[in-house]
């Protein structure tokens, strides 16, 4: 065993609070890194070791004392004002899910809520997307847990509705990063899963500690190379519109506008709907909706 897999068996062991303070370190840190002094009024200056911004620099900007700070990066068990998580926020110009997140793993986070693994969702959701198709809808959690989708969802991604994980869950991260690139209908990977392992940094700000959500970043850091190296960045972003672009075996190229929907009966839960971007799209997802399982006559893989 090497001393990196001691550390992160020591770490993940570790109480939900020092892990917090852990995560916390490790965002600081990040963070320092992307900011140029440029960008914040000071000299590039010589002999930097290491890009962004010293720990004094941003304890003179944010008002703090850089004995404090430097413990605060270094996970330390300091308390931290509201007001001096502000100071801090704006000088690594965090935006505003960077700023929630931040504050979260300092300890002032919403009221916490329950694991939403298996949430108690009322059956007329199912008839809502139901009634979507053939637009492909389902509903997920903060893990990318599917625990609702529609037929359409299920032509489009049916490796996605089959479970995946090491648990059994069907989970469309974990199909993400682990179906082989010669089945994976996931075209425009390098611009979406960035952003889609900032979405479940986001959501796990909200659970760190927890059992279940670190054998579960384990399970799949441990699966897949490339999802390893996207959470080291300690890259957070929010759910948005984006642009999906899927190949499927039947038809060809597809390409739709995920839109994601809040749940306010079910916390930490959304909707998410394809809508085809062009008439060919349309075209195609609803053959497939009519047709799942069975190839077209008429259809090439073209583009």
């Amino acid at each position: 065993m090497t001393m990196l897999d001691e550390r992160t068996e020591a770490v993940a062991a570790a109480p939900g609070k020092d892990r917090r303070r852990t995560e916390l370190a490790r965002f600081l840190k990040a963070c320092r890194a992307r900011v140029t002094p440029e960008a914040v009024g000071l000299p590039p200056g010589l002999r930097r070791r290491t890009p962004g911004l010293r720990r004094e620099e941003v304890a003179q900007l944010a008002g703090v004392g850089v004995t404090w700070y430097t413990w605060l990066e270094q996970g330390r068990p300091i308390n931290a004002s509201e007001q001096v998580l502000e100071a801090v926020a704006r000088t690594l110009r965090l935006d505003g899910t960077e700023r929630d997140h931040l504050f979260r793993l300092a300890g002032f986070s919403p009221q916490r809520l329950a694991d939403t693994a298996c949430p108690i969702l009322d059956p007329v959701n199912q008839v809502i997307i139901d009634q979507l198709d053939p637009l492909p809808a389902a509903i997920c959690n903060g893990r990318y847990d599917l625990l609702r989708f529609n037929g359409a969802y299920d032509a489009l991604f049916p490796g996605a509705t089959r479970p995946r994980s090491p648990d059994g869950r069907r989970n469309s991260m974990w199909c993400a990063f682990t179906v082989p690139d010669c089945c994976n209908p996931f075209l425009n990977r390098d611009e979406e899963l960035p952003r889609m392992v900032g979405v479940l940094r986001g959501a796990y700000g909200r659970h760190v500690g927890e059992p279940v959500w670190e054998e579960y970043i384990r399970d799949l850091a441990a699966a897949s190379p490339e999802f390893r190296e996207l959470w080291a960045r300690q890259e957070v972003a929010p759910p948005r519109t984006s642009l999906k672009v899927f190949r499927h075996a039947a038809v060809g190229e597809m390409r739709f506008q995920a839109s994601y929907l809040t749940i306010p009966a079910a916390p930490e839960v959304y909707l998410v709907v394809y809508t085809p971007e062009g008439p060919r799209d349309r075209e195609r997802i609803e053959w497939l909706a009519a047709n799942p399982g069975t190839p077209p006559a008429d259809h090439r893989h073209d583009c």
